[in-house]
C-alpha cells in the first residue's frame, strides 16, 4: 500500500471512530442567529431581551448576524443554505414566513420546506397611530367617518409593500370601506417619521416603536390590532371594541433552523427557548414593549407556519400586494 493510500485509510478510520457531532455534545461553540431586519428594529430589541437567557440555558454564547434586505428574504436564504450542524438559526416573523411566500413571485427557498421550525417567541400587536395635525380624530369611529367621506385624499405609511403594517392597514381599509393611499417606506424610521413631518397622516406601527412617539406627543394611537389591550397601553382599546367589530391583524416572531437539522438539537434550542420566554423579567420587558410572550413546540410551531402561509396569502391576494 502506498504512502498516499495509507493516510486516506488513517483519515477515514478517524472519521468513522469520531462520527458527526452528537446532539449530546451540542453547542460546544457559539451559535449565530441570523436576522434579516437592521439594529434597533422590532426583531433585534425581541433577540436583545432573549439573548442572556439563551446563553446561560446553551452555555454558549448567542452573536446576532444582521442581513436585512428584501423583507427579510436575504437572511432566510442565508439559513436555508446553511449546514444544519445546529450552528446557524434565523429569527424570522410572520412576515418571512407567512406573507413573503404570498407576496414574491420567486423566492429561492420554500418558507415550509427549507427550514426546521423551533419556537415562536411573541406575538406582536400594531396600533393605528395619526398625527392630529393631519387628521383631527378623536377614536376610531372619527377617522372611519373622517376618510370615509374624502376618498384618496389620506395618505397612510408602511414599513415596505407587503408588510406587516401594510396588510394590517389593507385588512382594515376593506373592512372599514374606506379608500387610502398606501405609501410604503423601508422601514420603521423612515415610515414613522413620515407621519411625524404629515407627509402620511397614520400608520399600522408596532407597539414598542408608537409608545416613545405617543409619550412625547407627537402621535395618537386610536386602536390596538389584537384581540385582547396590550398591557403596555391598557387605556387603548382594541379596533374591535373601538368601532370595527371582528377586525385583528398581528404578527409573530420566531426561530427557525435549517432543514435537516438533528431533531435532537432542534428540541434543546426549543426547550432553551422556553426557559428564556418563562423568565419574569423577560416576560416583564417583553410585556412592557407591548409584545405578548409565546412558546410553542416543535409541532405547533410547524402548524403556526403553514397555516399562516395560507392565511397571508389570502391577504396578500385581497390587497392586491406584490414585490419583486
Amino acid at each position: 500500500m502506498s504512502k498516499l493510500s495509507r493516510w486516506v485509510v488513517g483519515v477515514l478510520f478517524l472519521f468513522a471512530i469520531s462520527g458527526p457531532a452528537s446532539a449530546d455534545d451540542w453547542p460546544s461553540r457559539p451559535i449565530t442567529i441570523t436576522m434579516g431586519f437592521p439594529p434597533g428594529s422590532g426583531t433585534d430589541v425581541v433577540a436583545r431581551t432573549l439573548q442572556p437567557l439563551l446563553d446561560k440555558a446553551l452555555g454558549q454564547r448567542i452573536v446576532i448576524d444582521y442581513k436585512a434586505g428584501a423583507g427579510g428574504n436575504v437572511a432566510s436564504d442565508v439559513i436555508a443554505n446553511a449546514k444544519p450542524d445546529g450552528y446557524s438559526f434565523l429569527l424570522g416573523t410572520a412576515g418571512t414566513h407567512g406573507i413573503n411566500a404570498a407576496l414574491y413571485k420567486k423566492l429561492s427557498f420554500d418558507v415550509e420546506k427549507d427550514f426546521t421550525p423551533i419556537s415562536t417567541l411573541a406575538d406582536i400587536s400594531n396600533v393605528l397611530a395619526i398625527n392630529t395635525k393631519t387628521i383631527d380624530a378623536k377614536d376610531v369611529k372619527d377617522f372611519i367617518a373622517k376618510v370615509k367621506v374624502a376618498p384618496g385624499k389620506y395618505n397612510y405609511a408602511s414599513t415596505g409593500n407587503g408588510a406587516g403594517t401594510h396588510l394590517a392597514f389593507a385588512e382594515f381599509n376593506a373592512k372599514a370601506g374606506l379608500d387610502m393611499v398606501h405609501v410604503p417606506y423601508k422601514g420603521s424610521p423612515d415610515a414613522v417619521q413620515s407621519v411625524l413631518n404629515g407627509d402620511t397622516c397614520c400608520i399600522f406601527a408596532q407597539v414598542q416603536i408608537a409608545i416613545p412617539q405617543a409619550a412625547a406627543g407627537k402621535m395618537k394611537l386610536l386602536g390596538v390590532s389584537t384581540k385582547s389591550r396590550v398591557p403596555a397601553i391598557p387605556d387603548v382599546p382594541t379596533i374591535d371594541e373601538a368601532g370595527l367589530p371582528g377586525f385583528e391583524s398581528y404578527t409573530w416572531f420566531g426561530v427557525f433552523g435549517p432543514k435537516g437539522l438533528d431533531p435532537a438539537i432542534a428540541l434543546k434550542m426549543n426547550l432553551a427557548i422556553k426557559t428564556a420566554l418563562a423568565d419574569p423579567d423577560v416576560q416583564k420587558k417583553l410585556i412592557e414593549l407591548g409584545d405578548t410572550p409565546r412558546y410553542e413546540t416543535l409541532e405547533q410551531f410547524k402548524a403556526t407556519v403553514h397555516a399562516d402561509r395560507l392565511k397571508w396569502a389570502d391577504v396578500v391576494k385581497s390587497a392586491g400586494a406584490t414585490a419583486e
